[in-house]
This record gives C-alpha cells, structure tokens and sequence, in this order.
C-alpha cells in the first residue's frame, strides 16, 4: 500500500491490519464511526470445544515475620458480570462490572482476575478493553479468567481487546473474545466493501498496535479463544516479543475490507539486538478464517490466512522501521481449513516453521499458493510439518527469498509440490477423524518416529514431551 494509506490524517485513528499477498499488505487508518447493530440471518461454521483454561489463580496468605515494607504491593482486581464499577474491586463480593474500570487503575505486578459474565463495549465504535498501563519484567499485569470461570468479551465495535500507546508487559490469558459476524449476513458485508469506517464488518478480536504513541513489547496471548470479528483474530504491529499460544482462533476476517487473518504479526519491530527468539506463535488451533470480501485496495481475495508473518523486513515505502533480526518461532499449530494458506509469511525473515499440521487451507477459490508458503523471505526452515492439500492444489510454495529450506515434511494427498528437500515423503497422513478436526495420528502413520530433532521444540500441541519414541514425529501431535 501507499504511503498516503498510512498517515494519521483522521480524527481518534484506528490501526486495522491487512495481509498481503504476492503484492502489498494493506494497513489503514480508521475513524471511529457508524453506531448500531445490523441483523440478518446468521452465517454458521464449525465449532470446535473450548480451549483449556489453564489460568489459575491462588490466595496466599502474607507472611508472619516480615516488615511491611517487604510486603509485595501488587494488588488484585476482581470484575464480574454480576459487579458495579463503583465498588472497591478488591474482593470477589466487590467487584467491578467493567474490565476497562479495573484497566485504569493497574500498576505493575497487578492481576485483574475476570468472573463469570458478558462484556460489551461501552459504547457502539468502541472497545471492551482499551489496555495503556504498562507492567514491568518482573511485574507483569496479568488479565486472566477467574478459576473455574469463563468471562466472555462480546463486541461490535473496532477492537475486544486493544493494546496501545506502548502498553507493556502484558499477559491475556484464558479469555473469549468474540466479534460481531453472527450479527451480518454476507450480502451486508459485500455491501459494505468500500465502507472502511464500519467497524461492525472491521472489528477485530486481539489487537497489539505498536503504531499508536508508541511501539509495544513483552506481550502474552495465552489460552484464549477469538473468534468472529469481521477483522483479525490476533494481530500483533510494530511490536517486539509477543508470545501467542494455546488460543483457538476461528471465524475471523470475513468481512473486513482491510485483508486480515486469524492470526498475523506485521512490521515487527526491534525493541534491542537480540537476534535469538522473540516472537512466539505455538500451539494454536486456527481455523475457518478466510475472506469473504474483497480487499479494499486491489478488489483481490488474497488473504484470510491461518498464520501469516507479514512485512517484517520493513523494506515498504515510507517505513520508519529497520528489518527485524529477532528470530520467530512457528511450531505445534494446526491450521485448517482457512481461506488462504495455512502458514505463510511474506517479505520477512529468520523463521522456523516446525512440526504444525496444516489441512486443507486454501478454501478461498481465488488462493491456491499452498498449506505453507514462503514468498519474499529469507532465512527460512520449514521442518517437520504435515501438509495435505486438495488433491491438484498446491502442497507449498516458495517465491524469491534466499536460505530457504523444506525438509522432513510430510505432503499428503496432493503431489503438486514447489519446494522439498531428501528428506520429505509423500503419503497418506493416517488422521486419526480429519473431518472432525482430530489430527492425531494412526499407530501406522509414516509421521511417526520420521522426524528430525529440532532442539528449540520440547511439547508438542498437547503440551507432552515432543520426542517419544527413537525419533521425533511429524506434525503437531508426537504419539509414541
């Protein structure tokens, strides 16, 4: 996109990320705008359980013999559904109603603890949770679900969650957030496809937006589920050490004009020199996200992607940016049935892509570039996966970029392959219920004990030991 595209010319601007392919990515500015919910008939797809809540949450008692001046200061906040914003929001019996309320008055180390109910925005262009307040490295403030409680965000506005204006070291972690495509039928979304300050087809889910007074880091999206904003599911800007995992992110990105994915790091930003990892996208169930309208910029269906990391060499015109040199680690995902790829980055750099399972992507009739695909990047491994396309559609792809390198992937029904390396077979997976959305593997599936030993992995999806047997497997699950 041009640079005119991204200056801050509109009154209260609003990031909202596009992802390109094979040309540029989009990233426009929005206003806040257009109030009111539009009903239709509600547009259906799969729906997988809940992911495990993991947050966890223990009273501990202050020790005996110390003096008060040792005692840590950290505070908990407590909101429930049930709560008044007038309260104290120290206890669960005071508890506030807003997660915005407690929000505003974090300092580092804090933990906003959220109960049982629903959370809407405060007003119709807004967002849930507008979050400004930084942690620090050993203080980190924590949102997180109540033990045993599943809080839902349900918005119709431009963001669930936004994390902005620097806003660091912070964690996200057993939450549903939820957009407004059950609201929209896709004849009103098609007909909203220049409309880009309408924030009930462009909201998105999990924002990290490092473009808005100032660039953000250290940041946790943990155990989440997100999913039907009309925008991105979790996207991360011009930001530096984000770790997404353990999230299901389905049904997003459907009526955007902007051109987003499920789950997308775009313009990565360095906040040091550290060259080791620093991006984390590990763990995560993706899918059912794809366009359903056409990008605003070049009336092209081209994304919708599972995962995509997206410009990170910041080589665009007008970016302010260097290349990011900080190492992104892709692993244990599985993605399925997406719009665009299942993997994919573009114009980016010092990536590992291992052991994901990727099904069927490329549901969008206008994209067949492959269950992983590698256009305009460098320094690229692709390890350990397994891709099944549709039979004649493309296994993967590759497009310029140098040090790129496949191997010891499994491709599966389809022997339309760009890239391979010795070590890669073609075979039948041996899916335990693909249909159903199990992708463990068959006691005879050739994925087993095939793999090869990458050292920065040690769980698989489940979170168990990555190698079992004499050899790691391929894909997200290791099975003996």
């Amino acid at each position: 996109m041009t640079n005119q595209f991204l200056q801050h010319t509109l009154f209260f601007p609003m990031m909202i990320h596009g992802l390109g392919f094979l040309s540029l990515s989009a990233s426009l500015i929005l206003p806040w705008a257009l109030t009111g919910v539009v009903q239709g008939q509600r547009i259906t797809k799969s729906f997988v359980k809940d992911v495990h809540q993991s947050s966890t949450d223990q009273e501990m008692p202050l020790p005996s013999r110390k003096l008060i001046s040792e005692v840590p200061t950290a505070t908990k906040y407590y909101v429930s559904g049930k709560g008044n914003d007038k309260n104290s929001g120290r206890t669960t019996s005071s508890a506030f109603r807003t997660i915005q309320r407690a929000a505003d008055l974090t300092n580092p180390g804090d933990t906003v603890l959220i109960m049982d109910g629903v959370y809407k925005n405060a007003y119709p262009t807004g967002t849930v949770v507008d979050i400004k307040r930084s942690g620090r490295a050993k203080a980190w403030i924590r949102y997180k679900a109540y033990p045993g409680h599943r809080p839902k965000l349900q918005h119709n506005g431009w963001h669930g969650i936004w994390i902005s204006n620097g806003a660091s070291y912070i964690e996200i972690n057993g939450l549903e957030v939820a957009g407004n495509n059950g609201n929209m039928t896709r004849r009103y979304g098609v007909s909203q496809k220049y409309n880009q300050s309408n924030p009930l087809t462009n909201g998105n889910c999990i924002s990290i937006d490092g473009t808005q007074n100032g660039h953000t880091h250290h940041i946790r999206i943990l155990n989440n589920k997100v999913h039907d904003c009309g925008g991105g599911g979790i996207s991360a800007t011009e930001s530096d050490y984000v770790t997404i995992e353990n999230n299901e992110v389905f049904n997003n990105a459907w009526y955007s004009v902007y051109g987003c994915s499920g789950i997308s790091l775009l313009n990565n930003w360095n906040s040091d020199n550290n060259q080791n990892y620093k991006m984390f996208v590990t763990r995560n169930r993706v899918y059912n996200n794809q366009m359903l309208v056409p990008w605003m910029r070049n009336g092209k269906i081209q994304d919708g992607n599972g995962i995509i990391i997206d410009r990170a060499m910041n080589k665009q015109k007008g970016s302010r940016l260097s290349p990011y040199r900080g190492r992104t680690l892709i692993a244990d995902n599985i993605t399925y049935k997406n719009g665009g790829g299942g993997i994919h980055t573009f114009q980016s750099e010092n990536i590992d892509i291992v052991y994901n399972t990727s099904y069927l992507n490329n549901q969008s009739p206008e994209i067949a570039y492959g269950q992983i695909s590698v256009n305009d990047s460098n320094n690229i491994n692709v390890l350990n996966n397994i891709l099944y396309s549709e039979r004649g559609k493309p296994i993967n792809g590759r497009w310029g970029g140098s040090n790129i390198r496949f191997d010891y992937n499994l491709n599966a029904n389809s022997s339309s392959i760009s890239a391979s390396g010795p070590s890669d077979i073609i075979a039948d997976s041996q899916f335990m219920n693909a249909s159903d959305g199990d992708f463990r593997l068959k006691w005879a599936s050739p994925a087993i004990n095939s793999g090869m030993k990458f050292n920065s992995v040690k769980t698989d999806f489940l979170g168990d030991p990555r190698v079992k047997g004499s050899r790691s497997d391929r894909g997200a699950y290791e099975m003996r």
